[in-house]
């Protein structure tokens, strides 16, 4: 009988995607406020202004926003191609490797001087918002997006009718509630960034290293302690 206690890995439960979402939120404003108006977590906003410029015969503009839409989707290649031989190592696994990169990615971010090109910051929270989004797909199987809104919209309509017929059926009022509380904490991180970066500018990045510290301690001892004879166990969705 399989054990249940791994059921579901460290990295697919739900308080990972929570705190992955409020950090989604957060670099979400972040970039659009005060790094250049450009949307880093997803880029169908970014198609649709490329797409508004050249409707208007405004090249340069049309080609600055092929920079993040580039950006992004190198991450999610990285993030396909990484994997696999950092688990044939069995030392720590991807999950747990991602989150320590985007520590230092965002602790260097927030080292850059306001006068720093805003491409830079672009570039390097594109890239891990897209492994991020590829690589943390479901918590305790439920498919789930760490970096936009969009999804979690349908779902939380899909589920509130699904409640309200099916007489209050737990499942349904569960997953309806799940994905309310995702939107609630993107919404969340995006205030608190958006009031934050009025104050410590670029610096206020560095508040997300606080809940991806607390992730990465809590992957790393699952690891190391708690799933090391789990360790060619893959999460779900992949």
């Amino acid at each position: 009988m399989k054990d249940k206690q791994f059921e579901y890995l460290e990295c697919e439960k739900r308080h990972v995607f929570f705190l992955l979402m409020f950090v989604g939120g957060f670099l979400g404003a972040f970039t659009y406020s005060i790094r250049g108006g450009i949307f880093c977590n997803a880029q169908t906003a970014n198609f649709v202004l490329m797409s508004m410029a050249l409707g208007n015969q405004e090249w340069s503009k049309a080609l600055y926003y092929i920079i993040p839409m580039s950006a992004y989707l190198g991450g999610t290649i990285l993030s396909e191609a990484l994997p696999s031989p950092i688990k044939k190592r069995e030392i720590i696994r991807w999950d747990t490797l991602l989150i320590g990169i985007e520590m230092i990615v965002i602790f260097f971010l927030g080292l850059l001087p306001e006068t720093a090109p805003f491409q830079i910051s672009q570039v390097a929270i594109n890239i891990i918002m897209s492994m991020q989004y590829n690589t943390f797909r479901q918590a305790r199987g439920i498919p789930m997006a760490t970096t936009f809104c969009t999804n979690h919209i349908r779902q939380v309509g899909v589920h509130l009718y699904k409640t309200i017929h099916h007489h209050n059926n737990k499942n349904d009022r569960m997953r309806f509630l799940i994905h309310l509380g995702m939107l609630l904490t993107f919404i969340s991180g995006a205030i608190i960034s958006t009031v934050l970066c009025k104050y410590l500018l670029g610096k206020a990045i560095w508040i997300t290293l606080i809940p991806l510290g607390i992730l990465f301690v809590q992957l790393l001892k699952a690891d190391l302690i708690e799933e090391k004879d789990s360790f060619q166990a893959t999460p779900k969705g992949h």
